[in-house]
Formats: C-alpha cells, sequence, structure tokens
C-alpha cells in the first residue's frame, strides 16, 4: 500500500474522521485553517490530491453530483494494518521485530492482542474442521 505525503494524510484524516463526503472546495476551507498563516491550498491542488489518493485506492467521489464529493473508501484501521503489514515484510527478522513491538505494548493493548489471536486460533481450528 502505497504512504501518505502530508497532504494526503491531512485530507485523509479529515474523511476518516467525518462520515460525511465532502467537496474538494469545502476540503481546502477546512485545512486552511489547519495551515500556518499565508499557506492558502489552491483549488487545483487540492484536485490534483484527491486524483492521486483516488489512484492508490483511498477514495473515491460520487460523480453524480457536482461539484463532486469525496469520501474514503478505506478505514484508518485498514491503513495502519498495510502499513504494519509493509514493516514487517521489509524486516528479516520478523519475529525479532515482533517481539519488540510486543514489549513495548501497555498491559491493556498486551490484553486485546491475546484476545484476538485467542479469535485467531479459533476461527482457524474451525476452518480447519470445516476442510
Amino acid at each position: 500500500m502505497a504512504t501518505l505525503g502530508d497532504l494526503e494524510r491531512s485530507i485523509m484524516e479529515r474523511l476518516w474522521s467525518n462520515d460525511e463526503p465532502v467537496s474538494a472546495a469545502e476540503l481546502r476551507d477546512e485545512l486552511a485553517h489547519k495551515t500556518s498563516a499565508g499557506n492558502e491550498l489552491a483549488l487545483t491542488t487540492m484536485l490534483t490530491v484527491l486524483s492521486r489518493l483516488e489512484r492508490k485506492g483511498f477514495v473515491d467521489r460520487d460523480r453524480k453530483v457536482r461539484p463532486h464529493v469525496y469520501y474514503a473508501v478505506t478505514t484508518r484501521a485498514d491503513h495502519t494494518s498495510e502499513l504494519l503489514q509493509q514493516a514487517l515484510g521489509a524486516e528479516p527478522d520478523r519475529a525479532a521485530a515482533l517481539a519488540h513491538f510486543v514489549g513495548t505494548v501497555t498491559p491493556q493493548e498486551a490484553e486485546t492482542l491475546r484476545q484476538l489471536l485467542d479469535q485467531r486460533a479459533r476461527q482457524t481450528s474451525a476452518d480447519s474442521a470445516d476442510d
């Protein structure tokens, strides 16, 4: 999965945090309030970045309305999971990387991992029994 540049990430954060589709102009106006003074974004820049995000598979647009409105087609969690998979895929010693990661989680996160791994083990076992 592709990584996100700063403006792409800002756009995706906005789309991920709100379920409502938004036009390029609305995005530009919202993000202009969050950027430093004097750093105005052009509508053409916003449209270019949205097109790039669409090609990368992060957003889609409703072409039935004018102006087009954009919405996320992937979740923040999906993107984070893909980034983790990329990082592990690039690591020759996946076990060491996982061990280091596990050593950094909070007790609550460790419990969540245990529960998720138990669910996966049960599902894998059930899938094997079905074959």
